[in-house]
């Protein structure tokens, strides 16, 4: 498993490379990619997506916020719960981003065939979809 974790830090950088300009670091990408995809999407919604916890979500779109890519407001029936919607400049850099990542995985797989790549996505999803709920599986026992 070290090696998916290493391809995850090489793609946070290969990002942060093929978009200089976009003033995004490290995981940035990903939430613009999420929210621009979900506005309104609530910040737990955000956490399970990307499978981090809440406070990373809250530090991330705080960053964001700053930046002038995310907005957050209040849920309308609950005001517990925060929105992030994205901004006119997350937006505007949405294409950029989503083009980088189909970038990225285009590159990675080009050696492969393309049963070879149907086989390593259905895999790695396999394996995504396992961690995700073992993980709710030791939340919950948590509890």
């Amino acid at each position: 498993m070290k090696s998916i974790s290493r391809t995850h830090r090489c793609a946070n950088a290969y990002r942060a490379a093929a978009l200089p300009d976009q003033d995004l670091k490290g995981c940035q990408h990903i939430y613009i990619f999420h929210i621009c995809r979900a506005p309104g999407i609530s910040q737990e919604q955000l956490a399970q997506k990307i499978c981090v916890n809440k406070s990373s979500v809250t530090r991330q779109l705080s960053s964001l916020e700053n930046k002038g890519f995310v907005e957050r407001r209040p849920d309308a029936d609950d005001r517990r719960v925060l929105r992030a919607y994205p901004t006119e400049k997350a937006k505007a850099v949405y294409p950029a981003v989503r083009a980088c990542m189909v970038q990225w995985n285009d590159l990675l797989l080009e050696d492969f065939s393309e049963e070879e790549r149907t086989l390593i996505l259905s895999m790695l999803s396999r394996i995504a979809d396992k961690a995700v709920t073992l993980v709710k599986g030791a939340a919950e026992k948590e509890a």
